[in-house]
């Protein structure tokens, strides 16, 4: 009876997996802060994608981790950069995986930081176009989506008009609309060797304390050509993913961020919570909110929790 009269309902279709593919071989690398998320190798790219067909798991947020970093993340938008080679990878291997690219310089940067750096400051309009230039050779790769997630002033109108000058006119973009400067991240920096060398991203990520910002910032991608809006982190973040929800008509899209995911497995593991029973009412309250589609580090987990049920 309860499932009959079910408001709100949690598929395996709602679920984007992110991978953290770094260069090398034979490597598959647990993040240390995050219990159950590897860095891995295009080798171990195979076995990861059989995976995720298994289990239903539509699609991926690709994200890359290079050898060598410099000032200006040129391994973001090298045509031969890791996560454009794991793009044509996948590709070659099926069809049956949408692939969400993450658009951004930050693990590229020496510094950390997602663009140019001047007097010790991001340059916002110096930094665009490393972004555009990054979201047209993952275009050319073969992404489905470009995910741009600097959150710097004018990016969505800049990657849509740099993919339509290229031939990408139909390649959508999923923008990190809504991204605080949250402590939620710490994790991610781990995984992805992303922490900033100075300083923080605070001039261009949102104050949390905000609300009425994120309905502008949403509106300002919304009108430059987004198709997709993200809300980012999740959790504590539930108004602003019912705001976007009620003030837009595209799809919105929740970051289950990597804090999130990491409290609740170290809870788990030290038999604090029920691990399945806390991440299934988490992720359906984000779409009780509004959420449309879900970033999860849980993905695998809750797929195989789906199929058990």
């Amino acid at each position: 009876m309860r499932q009959f009269v079910r408001e709100t309902h949690l598929t395996v279709n709602d679920l984007v997996y992110p991978l953290f593919i770094v260069e090398g071989e034979r490597i598959k690398k647990e993040v240390s802060s995050m219990p159950g998320v590897f860095q891995i190798s295009l080798d171990y790219l195979d076995e990861e994608i059989e995976e995720l067909l298994a289990l239903g798991i539509p699609s991926i947020l690709l994200f890359g981790v290079p050898k060598e970093k410099d000032e200006v993340g040129s391994g973001a938008y090298d045509p031969e950069g890791i996560v454009q080679q794991a793009i044509r990878h996948i590709k070659n291997k099926t069809d049956q995986l949408l692939v969400i690219a993450d658009t951004c310089l930050c693990e590229y940067t020496s510094h950390g930081h997602c663009g140019v750096i001047v007097h010790q400051d991001v340059d916002n309009d110096k930094s665009l176009p490393l972004h555009v230039k990054t979201a047209v050779t993952q275009a050319e790769a073969g992404a489905d989506i470009i995910a741009p997630s600097n959150m710097m002033d004018g990016f969505v109108k800049e990657i849509r008009k740099g993919l339509d000058e290229a031939g990408f006119q139909e390649i959508p973009i999923m923008s990190y609309a809504v991204k605080y400067a949250s402590a939620f991240y710490g994790p991610f920096r781990d995984a992805a060797g992303s922490a900033p060398q100075f300083g923080d991203r605070k001039t261009y990520q949102m104050d949390p304390s905000n609300r009425l910002e994120a309905w502008r910032e949403a509106a300002s991608d919304i009108e430059e050509g987004a198709d997709f809006l993200i809300v980012k982190p999740a959790l504590s973040y539930m108004d602003i993913i019912r705001d976007v929800k009620n003030q837009h008509s595209v799809p919105v899209v929740a970051y289950n961020v990597s804090g999130e995911y990491s409290m609740v497995k170290a809870a788990s593991i030290n038999g604090w919570v029920d691990e399945k029973a806390i991440v299934m009412e988490k992720l359906i309250s984000m779409k009780r909110a509004g959420a449309d589609i879900i970033i999860t580090y849980f993905a695998k987990d809750v797929a195989k929790w789906l199929q058990n049920s």
